[in-house]
């Protein structure tokens, strides 16, 4: 059986990725295949979909700046726009059933506000993975989107803490003392290494913290974020988060196939869904007028937006917790899986065109912009620099150091991490904290004087997106890029980067470059 599910899950994700859609589309599609064909999942799949979630958690934990969570942006964009769509699906589903459509009809004050509540949320999984594919999860609104995703996480489980007949034990205020864990989690992490021991220690961290909160009384899943929220900041973080990434996804593909086995639907209850659906836009355009009123620029506002136009596994908990209590008919469960799986096809099919619509639309969008301007949304300038360099990684300050050092060269990095930019900064860097592939950024940019723009982007599908706004304020100037793969190299230079350096297979030329000089500068001759 395991098989049968691994082969269709291939297979489904692979012919939609060929139609340049996001793989987890196959995936919903196989669970439903599965299920409507009879096939019936073991606890293997919903051992795996938990697993899955628990990782995710745990690695947005690690990345995250716990201070961004109380900035307004993030929690007032967060409570604001779910009261608004409590509201809002309160009177819409008053008023559906006043028309007596099948089952609104049924529904009172208190179950219309549940729905209200449970499409509400956005879902965490659905969201990460499509910033993950584009390469934004640290960018402006994508730190904006997850901080969002993190409140309304917040507030589902303390929801559910409250709906369920066990509450939390007194015990639970132990875990306020964790903070004092910090620096014996950090010097593990540190002994561990940076081989197989290093995941196999964010395994035992995230399960560690779920069970440590199921014992007083509080979700698994909060607990495996808040255990990695304990570590972020950290260097070894990072290098954590990037172990745990192979798994997290492998372990997802099981969240998705279970999202199909809920249940199978009947005609009635696809309709209702689809009303459901249809209110996607509403929730998107909410999120994007709150957020401007915010002063978030809309651009991040737009792109945040539209990543968050989903429903959520959290509206299924919700629902699932409101039937066993008797608050909503059963049926409602299957009919908010429905809404969650096309949500999440609605979703990936914007989001893939989410730059293009922006552009497409950017007049419009600019016109709701707030005039005043928040501390993270000022636009930097790169001096009189003649070189830029795109991304400040390891691969990125390298080429810095040596073009300003060894060539002295004007050199400016641009940097969309502002950890990372303000760390470059302190080393002695002329780095900016900007996002490149914001065509605002570079109209406020005077290229004229720039010779050189080198991406040190191992995306390469980043890199094409700078190459194009780049394009549309007309530079002129040369450009460079880094691959990992390849297959990667003729797609860029097709799109017109005039040098294409491939840095794991030239890493080798590097290294033997630097020791030859290094070994045997100023002898006459090279034994060898």
């Amino acid at each position: 059986m395991d098989y049968i599910w691994v082969a269709v899950a291939f297979v489904c994700g692979f012919l939609v990725k060929q139609m340049k859609l996001p793989p987890l589309v196959g995936y919903l599609a196989a669970g439903f295949g599965l299920h409507a064909l009879g096939v019936v999942p073991d606890d293997s799949l919903e051992t795996l979909s938990d697993l899955g979630v628990t990782l995710l958690l745990f690695t947005i934990g690690l990345k995250l700046d716990i201070k961004s969570l109380f900035k307004i942006e993030i929690w007032g964009g967060a409570t604001g726009h779910m009261g608004a769509i409590v509201v809002l699906t309160t009177l819409n589903c008053l008023f559906l059933a006043s028309l007596g459509v099948a089952y609104f009809i049924e529904l009172d004050l208190s179950a219309a506000a549940l729905i209200g509540f449970a499409v509400s949320f956005s879902s965490t999984v659905c969201a990460v993975k499509i910033l993950e594919e584009r390469g934004e999860l640290r960018a402006r609104h994508g730190q904006v989107a997850i901080g969002i995703l993190i409140i309304q996480d917040i507030a589902a489980v303390i929801f559910v803490t409250l709906a369920t007949d066990k509450s939390p034990s007194w015990w639970a205020l132990g875990l306020l003392a964790l903070p004092l864990a910090r620096p014996l989690l950090i010097k593990m992490l540190q002994k561990s290494g940076h081989g197989e021991l290093l995941p196999l220690a964010g395994f035992f961290l995230a399960f560690t913290g779920g069970e440590l909160f199921e014992l007083v009384g509080l979700k698994a899943h909060l607990g495996a974020l808040v255990f990695a929220m304990l570590l972020s900041g950290h260097d070894k973080a990072g290098e954590l988060a990037k172990s745990l990434l192979n798994f997290k996804d492998i372990f997802l593909i099981g969240f998705f196939l279970s999202i199909g086995f809920t249940a199978l639907p009947t005609v009635d209850m696809i309709g209702v869904a689809l009303i459901m659906a249809i209110a996607l836009p509403i929730k998107a355009g909410l999120f994007f007028l709150w957020l401007t009123r915010l002063k978030l620029r809309s651009r991040s506002a737009f792109l945040a937006a539209l990543s968050l136009t989903n429903y959520s596994e959290f509206g299924l908990i919700v629902c699932s917790a409101s039937v066993m209590h008797g608050l909503l008919a059963k049926e409602w469960l299957v009919i908010m899986a429905l809404a969650v799986a096309i949500s999440f096809v609605f979703s990936s099919i914007i989001n893939a065109y989410a730059h293009d619509f922006y552009a497409r639309w950017r007049k419009g969008i600019k016109r709701f912009e707030h005039t005043g301007r928040l501390s993270g949304d000022q636009f930097p300038h790169p001096g009189d620099a003649t070189i830029l360099i795109i991304g400040m990684g390891r691969v990125g300050s390298g080429a810095y150091d040596t073009l300003r050092d060894n060539q002295g060269k004007n050199v400016c990095g641009i940097e969309v991490i502002k950890g990372r930019a303000e760390a470059n900064q302190q080393e002695g860097r002329n780095v900016i904290f900007a996002d490149a592939e914001d065509p605002d950024f570079w109209e406020h940019i005077d290229l004229k004087p720039i010779d050189l723009i080198m991406f040190a982007m191992p995306n390469h599908r980043d890199i094409l997106e700078v190459l194009k706004q780049l394009r549309l304020v007309g530079y002129q100037g040369k450009t460079a890029g880094i691959i990992r793969y390849e297959d990667h190299k003729k797609i860029l230079l097709d799109a017109g980067v005039d040098v294409v350096f491939n840095f794991y297979q030239k890493a080798g030329t590097g290294f033997a470059d630097q020791t030859i000089q290094t070994l045997y500068a100023g002898q006459g001759d090279i034994r060898g």
